[in-house]
């Protein structure tokens, strides 16, 4: 019998001083709208629940107006 796989690292947050595991992925451009001290890491930016929650607030009327086109 094989030993079975390692499970996968999660990723955590960005924000720093967070560490929470991540539940969404978003572009890193549109997460540094909201939150200040972001590093560097490739495109995809992976939030915690709560930090997910905050940058969905904060961007809840910028977002429906892209939906409405502008």
């Amino acid at each position: 019998m094989s030993a079975a796989p390692a499970p996968e690292p999660a990723d955590v947050c960005i924000v720093p001083g967070c560490g929470a595991e991540a539940v969404r992925h978003l572009a890193l451009a549109e997460v540094r709208a909201t939150f200040d001290g972001l590093p560097e890491r490739g495109r995809r930016a992976p939030l915690c629940r709560a930090h997910y929650r905050q940058w969905k607030k904060a961007t809840k009327e910028r977002r429906a107006l892209d939906r409405l086109g502008r």
